[in-house]
């Protein structure tokens, strides 16, 4: 057996799955602990003050902070080893759990906004743009979705904890409650998960008054460089709508199928592509 096939039996050896589920749980602990301190009329200060002055806070948004990004790497990691098998859902199935993943980035990018520092609070702000330029509809996605300029942190904050949540168990729910787990049996990757939030405390940006220029959060600098380039509904809207859109034709029997795959590597590696030139000429 080669190289190649030993690592794709070691990918299949892990279960990506198993350690999505648990970080999903441990993020939705955590959230309800940083939320008990979280105030979206004084975003920066109620986190700052998590960290300083609330007894393990840090900790606990750093565990928050942490288990949300591997709920979201595993799960993609999950359906790129699963890939094959899920081939025989039916489409509705299938639709629904590609879905789950802008639902999963959603939840990400408003945590982000809610920390009310330079990185959450511009990305809050380009978002806004972005929705406000799309034609007819724009004013009133953007008052239903974010509306930061008016109304402050309010709803960013009921969609993160409420509604993206609400979303996101509709679209999985049919494939979580047949998905069961031991958490005995992952004992060791908890421990992992806690030690490593303990150690690496979730970032914050300090107070930096004259930034020209701030990059927004990993999965999202590929589309602020983009930005810089073409306007704002096309990189904002369709770019994104077009990977998605992608992703649930991509199914093995549809005539297109190889077209597909070749149109995703190269949006991906453009994604890469953009998102190392944000970090590396603006960093």
């Amino acid at each position: 057996m080669g190289t190649a096939g030993r690592i794709a039996d070691y990918l299949n050896y892990i279960r990506w799955g198993d350690w999505s589920l648990i970080s999903l749980y441990v993020s939705l602990v955590s959230g309800i602990i940083v939320g008990i301190h979280y105030s979206p009329a004084e975003p920066y200060y109620s986190t700052s003050a998590l960290d300083i002055l609330v007894p393990y806070g840090a900790f606990f948004r750093s565990l928050h902070f942490y288990s949300s990004q591997f709920f979201f790497l595993f799960s993609v990691i999950h359906y790129l080893v699963t890939f094959n098998k899920a081939q025989i859902y039916e489409t509705k199935t299938f639709v629904y759990l590609i879905l789950c993943f802008p639902c999963m980035l959603m939840l990400l990018f408003t945590g982000y906004v809610l920390r009310g520092d330079a990185t959450g609070y511009s990305a809050g702000m380009i978002a806004e743009h972005i929705l406000e330029t799309v034609p007819l509809f724009g004013p009133s996605l953007n008052n239903l979705l974010f509306s930061i300029t008016e109304h402050g942190m309010d709803r960013v904050y009921l969609h993160h904890v409420i509604s993206f949540d609400l979303l996101f168990l509709f679209l999985a729910w049919d494939h979580l409650r047949r998905y069961q787990i031991s958490l005995s049996s992952h004992l060791l990757f908890i421990s992992g998960l806690f030690l490593f939030s303990l150690v690496i405390a979730a970032p914050i940006d300090p107070d930096k008054p004259g930034l020209l220029y701030i990059t927004g959060p990993w999965f999202f600098l590929g589309l602020q460089e983009l930005l810089r380039y073409i306007p704002p509904f096309i990189a904002g809207v369709l770019v994104p709508a077009s990977l998605i859109f992608g992703m649930i034709l991509l199914r093995k029997g549809f005539t297109w199928y190889w077209s597909i795959v070749i149109f995703l590597c190269c949006w991906l590696g453009s994604y890469f592509l953009l998102t190392l030139l944000a970090l590396t000429a603006h960093g």
